[in-house]
């Protein structure tokens, strides 16, 4: 699957949209996932809405691993990342 396709398919699937760092090569990818769809929510909870998108390609095995990172905007910024 495309790296590119991956990112769209996260940015558009989270309520409100998001922003997506993704690195990796073949089927096994990285993600930083920033959004406001986040907030309010643990961090299993926030992954679960990536994975919750992602699922039937890791089901299908056109991804194999996703690594995630996730933060609302507000932690993304107080990280000094914005």
């Amino acid at each position: 699957m495309n790296i590119d396709d991956v990112k769209k398919m996260i940015e558009d699937g989270l309520p409100g949209g998001a922003t997506v760092e993704l690195s990796g090569e073949g089927c096994n990818l990285s993600a930083t996932v920033i959004s406001e769809a986040f907030e309010g929510l643990s961090m299993l909870k926030q992954h679960q809405l990536v994975y919750g998108i992602v699922n039937p390609h890791i089901a299908d095995g056109s991804i194999h691993a996703l690594a995630l990172k996730t933060y609302t905007p507000a932690q993304w910024e107080a990280r000094g990342q914005a």
